[in-house]
């Protein structure tokens, strides 16, 4: 547990007026009774971050094949879509770094930046 973890977990359970034993025996009972819910709430995180490696690996891809588009740039070769291409490119990483800060808000227990 981190810092800011641990911070959450001591302020959750001073405002329920719980001890730090007792909250956490409350919080595993409370997981424990509907398993449904943790297992989907941690397969959901784990699909998340799976998702995020995923966008990252085509990302790298998309840059290799904008090296390829240089190199026949500079040999002369007519790109007419380029810029539409470049744009959507832009577009996506931008996307993907939202989707990243509002993952680690999320996951942080604030609001995106």
């Amino acid at each position: 547990m981190n810092d800011a973890e641990y911070e959450r977990f001591a302020t959750a359970a001073a405002v329920c007026h719980m001890s730090h034993a007792a909250f956490l025996a409350y919080a595993v009972d409370k997981a424990a009774r509907d398993l449904n819910r943790t297992a989907a709430d941690i397969a959901t995180e784990h699909e998340v971050v799976q998702e995020l490696f995923a966008a990252r690996r085509h990302l790298g891809r998309i840059h290799g094949l904008f090296n390829q588009v240089a190199k026949a740039l500079n040999s002369g070769v007519d790109t007419p879509h380029l810029a539409d291409a470049a744009q959507a490119v832009l577009r996506a990483a931008r996307r993907m770094e939202s989707a990243v800060d509002a993952h680690l808000a999320h996951r942080d227990g604030g609001a995106p930046a």
